[in-house]
């Protein structure tokens, strides 16, 4: 059975982005130490693809994921800078209920039954898991599939927009596993999920 990880990027005060989705403001914690010694070596896959050439990074292989899941408003990002592909090392799906066709041969769309979907790639056999991109609707909906959290918390208060899951009140235990700090303040923190 393979995982299903959120990996995400959020405030300290649990947000993803403004409630308009941008999440612009976390780019300036990207920095060379979390970049070097933590995405590009941990998590080189969560780097969309057209990030990656101009980085010099295109090369590396996959670590964790071979297949990317990730909701309408999180694709947009990607097609308003005219990409239809944005993780192309992998394999794409984009949960969305009102885009009718994929603009890219690479990218299915799961109009309908989401979660059925993702129990089926979970099922696949494999050594790789899933990704789970975003955003919160989706994330909303799949939080009973959700396997493991990979959070990268941001030294920023928001106040409000949009939260981590975006779903009605519901307790869902999680086991904290590791911690990590980097010097400009961002911390990840992987949780699996209690069984």
């Amino acid at each position: 059975m393979r995982k299903l990880t959120y990996f995400v990027a959020c405030s300290i005060d649990g947000f993803i982005g403004a409630p308009d989705g941008d999440a612009q403001f976390f780019v300036p914690f990207v920095d060379e130490e979390f970049f070097e010694d933590f995405l590009k070596v941990e998590y080189p896959e969560t780097l969309p693809t057209h990030g990656r050439r101009p980085l010099g990074i295109d090369g590396l292989r996959n670590r964790r994921f071979d297949t990317v899941v990730q909701g309408r408003a999180s694709y947009d990002l990607a097609l308003e800078a005219g990409v239809t592909s944005p993780y192309a090392h992998l394999r794409e799906y984009v949960a969305s209920r009102s885009l009718k066709q994929s603009p890219d041969p690479h990218v299915e769309i799961i109009a309908d039954d989401v979660v059925g979907r993702v129990r089926e790639l979970k099922a696949e056999e494999g050594e790789f898991g899933i990704y789970l991109c975003g955003g919160s609707q989706l994330a909303g909906a799949l939080v009973d599939e959700v396997d493991e959290l990979v959070i990268k918390t941001y030294p920023v208060v928001l106040g409000s927009g949009m939260p981590m899951f975006g779903s009605g009140f519901e307790v869902t235990e999680f086991a904290l596993g590791e911690v990590r700090t980097f010097r400009n303040g961002v911390l990840v923190r992987t949780y699996g999920r209690k069984r």
